[in-house]
């Protein structure tokens, strides 16, 4: 295929940024190209390596490429880090402490010694501004001059600015005057909270744009120069994956940075719901990379999200899709503790050296070592840009920590190794199943992600899951899942109050305003779709649930929505007077999710290997899994080899690939 006929049909490029890896998918013509290079400090150099490296596999150029989506760690690893911008806080006087007060929550109830992380704005850089705002209206107008001398003690010592006055959900009057003097005065973005979360609860929407200002020169940078690195190739700007599971383009996310926090795990989740089967009530989703494990939930075509999310102990309120993060992944390095134990992450060994047996200088044992050693991955696996594996170097670290451990063999420290990884996983899933009132057995598991198959059978024994389903791909599904993915924008507000004595047609007003806003930020707001939501919950109670609003608003068919909900939730239903709390609207312009051609040639057998299992050692078969043919059952044990990554098959499973290349693991009814 030469660079004219792609460039006719055009290419589609999906690009992933993870701890360890790069992942990439490139599609021409259904043709799909995948590759992984190592992540570097400066993201946008390992993006267009990948680039390079996929593109070259095609046999395409890169100006063939007519669409380019990309998921980032720029955000959360700013705020991870700590490495986001120098921010200064503007709120009203007397509350510059709401920040590092906070709730009276612990991160762990019965730990005397627990802390919680800095606020992303110390004391010294929170500054307090004479005015009042209440619930129904302007009580104490903002002082120019006030907010002009606050700009000159900030001018040349500050990157970001957040503004977040008492009240501004309900009257941003002051709120936005104090913004438009500060973007007046100051060359640095400003995050105004009225703009970024408009909601009540203050420590929260503090929180949110205190993020929002902290990732935003960081984005704003990161983007820019991918960008610029992107047109030196005839590559389009990218448009970038949100928290909420939807696309947007730069120019968006650039204005509010604090959507793209979970832009990554997003694609992922998106990219496995298409994989939902009809045979299960929705899919648990499980992406492994080299540094850390993210679970969550799909249930009837449907991603599960949150706006009660949290990164790196910062609370969050923008929609986000619903993830569960462990510190497990192909790069944790195990260790063990004062007592003895055996203890696997969530220290990683990350892409530079990575694990021992990269043979690029790591001497830290990770699963991936314990993996090498137990046969799943062999002297012939292959881990992007040629990558191979040095099964040697693995059983060197290996014995070390058996020894350290007291284990008598390198087998029982790399089964153990591997146990604790999963048992931490097992517990991550049974969080986002058990913990919230779902069987995780009546669920498939979606397996992906570098380490992904290489787990997944033996956390479904261990859960009772019966099929794992492992789609094509896999290994950069978050890559993949770009390009299936729908453009959203979301906005909401609170506008709080019994439904019984609401005024509709004010409701009705804020929707309105809320429609315009998301419209606004779509690409093509006559192929948009407009979804209502609202947010209630029983008089007295603290914490609301979202139900879908009546158009036009009816609160009659609100209450009877929140109490279906809530007894679907929680179990019961009350006798009690419901308010509302919160109107939110969202905007989506349907994606086009791409085919994906799967047509299987030659003899899929590379050759058989050692493979230990809890029963035993096994001369196990290793299949080129892009060989698999189609509907032919695959009986454990079995591994299947991908240019991406590796599925395990352990005895009493079985698989088989369907028609678009999706391998389906099976449970023995034994």
């Amino acid at each position: 295929m030469n660079a004219n006929d792609a460039a006719a049909r055009g290419a589609l490029l999906g690009v992933d940024v993870g701890g360890t890896f790069t992942d990439v998918a490139l599609l021409v013509d259904g043709d799909l190209t995948t590759a992984k290079v190592p992540s570097t400090e400066d993201q946008s150099r390992g993006v267009v390596r990948g680039i390079d490296v996929a593109c070259e596999a095609a046999g395409v150029d890169p100006s063939a490429i007519e669409g380019f989506r990309h998921a980032t760690t720029a955000a959360v690893n700013a705020v991870l880090e700590g490495e986001g911008a120098l921010t200064a806080l503007v709120t009203t006087e007397g509350f510059g402490d709401a920040l590092e007060i906070g709730r009276q929550d612990r991160p762990s109830l019965y730990d005397l010694s627990a802390t919680k992380p800095e606020p992303l704005v110390p004391r010294e850089r929170r500054f307090e501004l004479a005015e009042r705002a209440t619930t129904e209206g302007i009580e104490t107008p903002v002082d120019p001059d006030s907010v002009r001398e606050l700009a000159g003690r900030l001018d040349g010592d500050c990157e970001s600015v957040a503004v977040s006055l008492l009240h501004a959900y309900a009257h941003p009057e002051n709120e936005r005057r104090v913004a438009e003097l500060l973007r007046e005065e100051l060359d640095v973005p400003v995050s105004a909270s009225h703009e970024v979360l408009a909601e009540f609860r203050e420590y929260e929407r503090t929180a949110t744009t205190a993020a929002d200002a902290y990732v935003t020169p960081v984005v704003d940078e990161y983007l820019a120069r991918l960008a610029e690195r992107a047109e030196e190739r005839d590559v389009p700007a990218p448009r970038v994956m949100q928290s909420n599971g939807g696309i947007a383009d730069a120019p968006t996310v650039r204005e509010r940075a604090v959507t793209t926090l979970l832009s990554g795990p997003a694609a992922g989740v998106v990219g496995a719901a298409r994989f939902e089967r009809a045979d299960r009530d929705g899919l648990v989703t499980f992406d492994m990379g080299g540094t850390s494990s993210d679970v969550s939930l799909v249930r009837e075509g449907s991603v599960e999200r949150t706006t009660d999310g949290a990164v790196g102990g910062h609370p969050v309120g923008v929609p986000m899709v619903d993830v569960h993060t462990v510190g497990a992944g192909g790069g944790s390095i195990a260790w063990v503790d004062e007592g003895g134990a055996l203890r696997v992450g969530p220290k990683s060994a990350g892409a530079d050296p990575g694990p021992a047996c990269y043979g690029k200088g790591g001497e830290a044992p990770t699963v991936t070592d314990a993996a090498a050693v137990l046969g799943y991955l062999g002297p012939d696996t292959t881990l992007g840009e040629d990558l191979q594996i040095d099964p040697d170097r693995a059983e060197a670290v290996m014995e070390d920590l058996a020894d350290e451990a007291g284990l008598d063999t390198v087998i029982d420290a790399a089964q153990g190794v591997y146990r604790v990884a999963n048992a931490t996983m097992a517990r991550a899933i049974r969080g986002v199943t058990v913990e919230r009132g779902h069987d995780p057995r009546a669920f498939a598991l979606a397996a992906f992600g570098g380490a992904g198959p290489m787990h997944a059978a033996a956390l479904a024994d261990e859960l009772g899951i019966e099929t794992v389903v492992v789609p094509p791909g896999n290994g950069v599904l978050s890559a993949l899942g770009l390009l299936a993915a729908d453009e959203r924008h979301d906005a909401t507000r609170t506008h709080r109050g019994p439904l019984a004595d609401l005024d509709t047609a004010a409701v009705e007003a804020v929707f309105d305003e809320l429609a315009a806003e998301v419209l606004a930020d779509a690409s093509d707001p006559d192929a948009a779709t407009i979804e209502r939501r609202v947010e209630c919950r029983y008089e007295g109670q603290s914490f609301e649930l979202p139900v879908d609003a009546p158009d036009p608003f009816d609160p009659e068919i609100a209450r009877e929505r929140f109490h279906a909900e809530h007894e679907r939730a929680r179990g019961y239903r009350m006798d009690e007077p419901v308010d509302l709390i919160t109107c939110r609207v969202t905007a989506t312009v349907p994606g086009d999710p791409p085919e994906i051609a799967y047509d299987p040639q030659g003899d899929p057998l590379l050759g058989k290997r050692d493979v230990f299992f809890p029963s035993g050692f096994y001369r196990a078969p290793v299949y080129d899994r892009a060989r698999v043919p189609v509907d032919v059952n695959v009986d454990g044990p079995a591994v299947f080899a991908g240019g991406e990554s590796t599925v395990v098959l352990p005895p009493d499973w079985s698989a088989r690939a369907d028609a678009d290349g999706t391998l389906v693991l099976e449970a023995s009814e034994e």
